[in-house]
């Protein structure tokens, strides 16, 4: 409706309200979030590299089941920050850096668990669990189906 024919009033309501929702929605720095999450996901890096080196240098562990560990480690962390309540800061703070990593998965699944859990074990935490990260194995799962039938094709003609 063009602003000729509102009824009496209602250009001062829109503007009114223009000028609120200018004035609540949250500005975002680009540049600035991108460097947060390079930094906490490079953290996040950097103490799975830690503990890969500790696992084959004081361990001495092979690469892959250091790298197990890791995996372990940094999945167990993040379950323990959320359920203390600290690794949403983080996330919140570092946006994809904390949430793109395998710690963020773990973040997904638990947050769903404590969520749900007053609605009991069956109905609440076995039901809900997944909520978050349900899309993403669902997605992972069929993206990797399509590929390897790209790749399943591709071997038949004899491109790979």
């Amino acid at each position: 409706m063009s602003e000729e024919k509102l009824p009496k009033g209602q250009k001062e309501r829109n503007d009114a309200y223009n000028t609120y929702v200018e004035r609540v929605t949250p500005t975002h720095n680009l540049w600035m979030n991108m460097a947060k999450a390079f930094v906490l996901g490079g953290i996040i890096c950097v103490i799975g590299q830690v503990i890969i080196n500790i696992g084959t240098d004081a361990f001495g562990l092979e690469d892959k089941d250091a790298a197990t560990w890791c995996s372990l480690i940094l999945v167990l962390a993040s379950v323990i920050l959320t359920s203390l309540n600290v690794y949403p800061s983080f996330a919140n703070w570092g946006g994809a850096g904390a949430l793109v990593p395998i710690t963020g998965f773990a973040n997904g699944v638990c947050a769903s668990a404590i969520e749900f859990q007053k609605e009991g074990q069956v109905f609440g935490i076995g039901c809900q669990i997944f909520r978050i990260a349900g899309p993403v194995i669902l997605y992972g799962i069929f993206s990797s189906w399509i590929l390897g039938i790209f790749y399943w094709i591709g071997t038949c003609f004899g491109l790979w």
